[in-house]
């Protein structure tokens, strides 16, 4: 994730929040050291985010209560349904794509009033997922991937082959085709001139190529 990218998700996860988010927390969430988040928090406060921090228990840092974007007009019914759907598309990795879905799960929560969030987390306790989920991926490769499908980029990839043999591959993403445990990039590979899909679990590595300046 670029710093641009993960300021924004960084505001936008504040937002959604009611109360104070630790910056451990939000290095965990977001991957990166604590020195990183407080940098980061830093930046916000200098593009004029009415960012504060709370002492004490339940405290940390959040935006001022007053600060907001015009909302959608989701009922906490509306939004239990979304987020549930988006919680189980990621706990059974039917979605590769989670850090993009869950920036989104934080915006459905976020266009909620504090009583409706209450009521949102109390509906969500009560649903349990059941199932097997898809085979795991490293995140830093959906990353890429993810960037490289919506930004039509090519991207370089280290793929395990069915002989175990690692091969090296320049594709262009087609598509995304999900099934109950694999997740396959349809892709054009540039080298040889032919489409075909890749597996998922099966990428080690994955490498975009630089925009043209």
């Amino acid at each position: 994730m670029r710093r641009t990218e993960r300021l924004f998700a960084l505001a936008e996860y504040l937002r959604a929040r009611r109360t104070g988010v630790t910056a451990a927390a939000l290095a965990e969430r977001f991957g990166v050291t604590i020195r990183t988040i407080y940098r980061d928090l830093d930046a916000l406060r200098a593009a004029s985010m009415p960012l504060g921090a709370e002492r004490g228990p339940g405290g940390g840092y959040a935006l001022d209560r007053h600060y907001t974007l015009p909302p959608v007009n989701f009922t906490a019914r509306e939004a239990a349904v979304l987020v549930a759907l988006g919680r189980f598309a990621r706990d059974m990795r039917l979605f590769p794509f989670t850090a993009t879905l869950d920036s989104a799960l934080d915006k459905v929560r976020a266009a909620l009033s504090t009583s409706a969030q209450r009521e949102l987390l109390s509906r969500l306790s009560e649903l349990t997922f059941l199932g097997v989920p898809g085979l795991p991926s490293d995140p830093e490769v959906r990353a890429a991937l993810e960037r490289a499908w919506f930004e039509q980029q090519p991207v370089t990839i280290t793929y395990v082959g069915r002989d175990l043999i690692e091969i090296v591959r320049r594709i262009r993403i087609e598509g995304i085709q999900m099934d109950r445990h694999e997740t396959r990039i349809d892709a054009t590979d540039l080298d040889a001139g032919e489409r075909r899909p890749f597996r998922l679990d099966r990428i080690l590595r994955a490498v975009l190529e630089p925009l043209p300046c």
